[in-house]
């Protein structure tokens, strides 16, 4: 079987769906894609299905116009992962903020609203700062700029909590300059490469991920079981033959792993992303 990549030059909606147009209407049997925009998605994608083309979603939880929407884990259990990592590198007290990519990220904002909901229940000494969810458009630059706004704003803060992979590290960044390393933290999504200088450094006590190409593999797995007319396996229970993905679970369209990994300063040599 073939399989290959092909992307937007930027992380935009408009130009992702003009891929998916531009694949649909090659010689393709499934489509394996992470949705910037789901309900932006949703006609280009239901188009791809009509032409009896298989779609397997990723970060895309509840989405409609797919076979499967596949998860790395269950959505609550991450967010909820990442407070605990967030509470404990602030004593369990303090104020912090919420960030996303983008407002209509779907399974972002799923996070945090896992993440506050488990704060308010098991560290009622930490407190969300009454502000908007912050929007850093899975922009470092962004994140960092915002964090210093947040700083300067609520110069007791401790915490910030990103889903982005790119807010985590941007926040970090705000903090060192700002010489607060060791009195603020910042935790959430994020990856080795990017975040390496800040996990040395402590503002970033440790990152959540799971391994993208585990992920796409296993998006692979579940389509060449559909294309194989073994669609009738997929069920709860299944192993994949991948790590993190050997005993899914399958709640309808919707499949989660068991994948979450937390890299800090000690382990983060292991993983190469």
């Amino acid at each position: 079987d073939n399989c290959y990549v092909k992307g937007p030059s930027k992380t935009d909606s408009a130009e992702q769906i003009q891929v998916i147009e531009n694949l649909i209407e090659q010689d393709i049997d499934a489509l394996c894609v992470v949705p910037i925009d789901p309900e932006a998605c949703k006609p280009a994608l239901a188009k791809a299905r009509e032409k009896g083309i298989v779609v397997i979603t990723h970060e895309a939880e509840g989405f409609e116009e797919c076979d499967y929407d596949l998860e790395a884990f269950n959505n609550q259990d991450y967010g909820e992962k990442m407070m605990d990592e967030l509470a404990a590198s602030m004593g369990e007290e303090g104020a912090y903020v919420t960030m996303v990519a983008f407002l209509s990220s779907y399974s972002h904002n799923q996070w945090m609203d896992a993440a506050v909901a488990h704060q308010k229940e098991k560290y009622p000494n930490m407190e969300l700062i009454p502000e908007e969810r912050i929007e850093c458009e899975d922009n470092m630059d962004m994140a960092y700029n915002k964090a210093k706004e947040i700083i300067k704003k609520y110069p007791d803060i401790k915490g910030f909590i990103g889903a982005s992979s790119y807010d985590p590290p941007g926040a970090a960044k705000a903090i060192d300059e700002l010489g607060m390393t060791g009195k603020m933290f910042a935790v959430g999504t994020g990856v080795p490469s990017v975040s390496a200088p800040y996990l040395q450094s402590g503002s970033n006590p440790c990152v959540c991920c799971w391994d993208p190409a585990l992920a796409g593999k296993a998006m692979c797995k579940l389509a060449t079981l559909i294309l194989d007319g073994e669609g009738d396996s997929i069920e709860t229970g299944l192993d994949l033959g991948i790590e993190g993905y050997e005993d899914i679970k399958v709640d309808g369209t919707n499949i989660s792993g068991n994948a979450i990994l937390v890299i800090d300063k000690e382990n983060m040599e292991d993983y190469k992303f």
